[in-house]
């Protein structure tokens, strides 16, 4: 009797690893190829390294640090998004330097300390499947910069979850014609961060809720802005969908 045979593994996800500290990347290696669908093809201790392996290697995922000695991260990531998806993986928490990161096409940006070793390994299999994943620190300045945009809003600091429920839900407010839809405060700061390109995995890490959370309250949502997408809710939300500054009959 012939026994049912295990299907072949998939290619492994091909990752090049640039950081200038010898021991983040031996570790980095260690623990992810520790995993049978997760290969370190090529390690970079600057941006140069890292833009000159990714040409030679073609990458599923470069993984960037900020601050190396020569080319730095940020001066070699508008070259390297143009080869493979780019996750920061740093110690570099300044909110400049995450905006700017996000800026130039980072797919993602891990600060050191936020994250366990299930979740890097869960970031990087994330962002090759495309989506992207953003420690809280990080999250927190993808607020800020949205806030910032609109000259009526404070700045967020820290991570103080009343202060950014403050400005989210005055975000929310700002355009008269967004109160028809009735939204509570916290539906109308998701709504604020769904409009901003944000993933629920964001929003959960943003809010400080749990994704399931940020689910329920997508779904009331959109029953609300009676879409049924992201983009939808999105262009009417921020009243460019047709129609959308009329009240409705």
């Amino acid at each position: 009797m012939k026994t049912a045979q295990s299907p072949p593994p998939a290619t492994p996800l091909r990752l090049v690893v640039a950081d200038d500290n010898p021991v983040v990347r031996a570790g980095l290696r260690a623990l992810l190829c520790a995993h049978a669908d997760i290969r370190v093809v090529a390690e970079a201790t600057n941006g140069h390294e890292a833009h000159e392996a990714a040409r030679r290697h073609r990458p599923d995922l470069i993984l960037l640090d900020v601050r190396m000695p020569g080319t730095d991260g940020i001066s070699a990531l508008p070259h390297l998004v143009r080869i493979a998806p780019v996750m920061m993986l740093t110690y570099s928490g300044e909110s400049e330097t995450v905006r700017e990161a996000l800026r130039l096409g980072a797919s993602g940006y891990l600060v050191h300390g936020e994250f366990t070793a299930d979740e890097l390994i869960e970031a990087v299999r994330e962002i090759r499947a495309g989506g992207t994943r953003l420690t809280p620190t990080a999250a927190a300045a993808a607020t800020a910069s949205l806030a910032q945009a609109n000259d009526e809003l404070p700045t967020v600091t820290g991570n103080s979850l009343e202060s950014l429920s403050q400005v989210q839900s005055n975000v929310g407010q700002s355009s008269p014609y967004r109160s028809r839809f009735r939204l509570s405060r916290r539906e109308a700061e998701i709504m604020d961060l769904i409009a901003a390109g944000m993933n629920n995995q964001q929003i959960a890490a943003t809010c400080f809720i749990s994704e399931k959370t940020v689910k329920n309250h997508i779904n009331r949502i959109f029953a609300k802005l009676h879409s049924t997408s992201r983009a939808e809710a999105a262009a009417k939300w921020l009243g460019t969908a047709p129609g959308s500054h009329q009240g409705r009959s």
